[in-house]
């Protein structure tokens, strides 16, 4: 195990593990910080994400804290396996399955109507969540230890998403317990989101690592992102601009 000095003679209160020599021991600090409640930052097959007991509320917060983001930008929910998947949403249409089946574990995020006696508060989410099976093997196996996380990108709100352990931890310091280490991370593009919530027919919310073409081979109905609106001119009034929805573009 190793960690970076903070300037000063106070040790910084994280524990860092390289997961190519202490994996066991990573996992296992992670799982204990997990249940404890505190925050975790872990590999993903994108980018480093910040992660929390999905159903500890405190915990969420916490982590939302870390990033200096509001309530009215929920973290996605990562689950080990997409079976999992059926005990969080409300159904899981068959044309849901054909892209799950294709694309999970990997680089997309579904939006859904949440199950209504889930005991998560993850914010504002408008009766949705965001979930998904990330290809990564470290963290998957602490997902079957540890259940449903919630996550999202391990950066702080507006800066770049970290695709090292030394962004990470440049980025969020002592608000994270624990930092597994698995080198750098293939981002630092992130997961293609699609909702499912507010289009059953699916619509890309945000662009990523899986093209509108991909996806609508399997989803022939999908509606692919709105185009960007134009650069403000310097005499529009930048309240004009219309808000996105609340609980429909998590970040990670």
């Amino acid at each position: 195990m190793s960690e970076l000095s903070n300037p000063g003679s106070q040790q910084p209160r994280w524990r860092r593990f390289d997961l190519s020599a202490e994996h066991d021991a990573g996992l296992a600090a992670a799982q204990d910080a997990i249940a404890n409640g505190e925050l975790v930052v872990l590999p993903t097959d994108t980018v480093y994400g910040i992660a929390a007991d999905a159903l500890q509320p405190a915990a969420v917060q916490g982590l939302l804290d870390a990033k200096q983001r509001g309530r009215d930008m929920p973290p996605p929910v990562l689950i080990a396996e997409p079976a999992m998947l059926r005990a969080l949403v409300v159904e899981v249409p068959v044309e849901v399955d054909s892209v799950i089946n294709r694309f999970w574990p990997g680089a997309l995020t579904l939006i859904m109507k949440a199950q209504p006696t889930l005991k998560m508060d993850l914010g504002k989410t408008e009766g949705t969540i965001a979930v998904r099976v990330p290809d990564q093997d470290d963290a998957r196996e602490l997902l079957r230890q540890t259940g449903p996380l919630a996550v999202s990108s391990a950066n702080a709100s507006g800066r770049p998403p970290a695709t090292t352990i030394d962004e990470a931890i440049e980025q969020l310091g002592d608000s994270v317990a624990v930092y597994l280490d698995a080198g750098a991370t293939s981002g630092p593009t992130a997961s293609t989101i699609i909702d499912l919530a507010g289009a059953s027919s699916g619509r890309i919310v945000r662009a990523g690592v899986l093209s509108f073409a991909d996806l609508a081979q399997v989803m022939p109905e999908l509606t692919d992102i709105a185009p960007a609106a134009p650069e403000p001119t310097p005499d529009a009034d930048p309240d004009d601009a219309a808000a996105p929805e609340a609980g429909q573009t998590p970040d990670a």
